[in-house]
């Protein structure tokens, strides 16, 4: 005797259930779109020996749209650090307090190319060496939302609550690296990050981001080329 199954529609409750799963594993799955380009110009010949340092630093005189990040600098600091053995990174306070007053917020450059004049005080010059700095890397730049489009709507009643729509949002990280010798107070180079990413937030029920990490991959991507530079080499180690 043959028995047949009889197949029920699926509950509201199990639906939704069945979409937070599909919506889980897409998450999982899936990561926002990033485009990155990098480009270099070399001044001069670098390279760094035992007891000299590097120091990551930007603009940061004021609060402004303008302003460097704070965490992009210390990202690529973090990271410069790890990637070479011999390559001593002096962190960016740490600097300010070893250098008062010429780099403190109100007295900082506003701009790379105010940094000429300064390095060529002799005061801060004996100060720089003393501390054993031969590379001031100055970084430009800042990751900012170029566009945004769809909602989400949240409502909850008697029988639960819940999230429903769809965002999607694009950021553009920017950034340039000014390597100053400070030997001699010449630039040495210019490294270029840019990267571009498209995020999603799609909300069913829970709304789960899926987010492009722009200004994670415009450090990386820095650092990297950094470490090259300064150890003039085609490949970093």
């Amino acid at each position: 005797m043959k028995t047949i199954a009889s197949l029920r529609p699926m509950s509201f409750n199990q639906r939704i259930l069945q979409g937070m799963g599909a919506i889980s594993l897409a998450a999982m799955l899936l990561s926002g779109c990033v485009n990155s380009t990098l480009q270099e110009v070399r001044e001069r010949e670098t390279g760094i020996v035992a007891g000299q340092s590097v120091v990551i630093i930007g603009k940061s005189s004021r609060p402004s749209a303008a302003e460097t990040e704070l965490e992009f600098i210390n990202c690529v600091a973090d990271d410069l650090a790890r990637g070479g053995e011999e390559l001593a990174v002096i962190p960016v306070e740490q600097f300010r307090d070893l250098t008062f007053p010429w780099f403190e917020p109100r007295t900082a450059p506003d701009k790379a190319s105010q940094l000429s004049a300064l390095l060529a005080q002799p005061k801060l010059a004996a100060q720089l060496e003393a501390v054993g700095l031969r590379y001031l890397v100055w970084v430009d730049g800042r990751t900012n939302r170029t566009s945004s489009a769809g909602s989400i709507g949240c409502s909850v009643g008697p029988g639960g609550g819940g999230c429903f729509g769809f965002l999607t949002w694009d950021d553009d990280a920017s950034y340039e690296a000014t390597i100053w010798d400070t030997e001699d107070g010449q630039t040495a180079g210019r490294i270029s990050s840019d990267a571009a990413g498209t995020s999603y937030m799609p909300a069913f029920v829970i709304p789960i981001p899926i987010v492009a990490r722009v200004q994670n991959n415009a450090c990386k991507s820095l650092s990297k080329q950094l470490l090259s530079f300064l150890a003039n080499s085609d490949d970093a180690t």
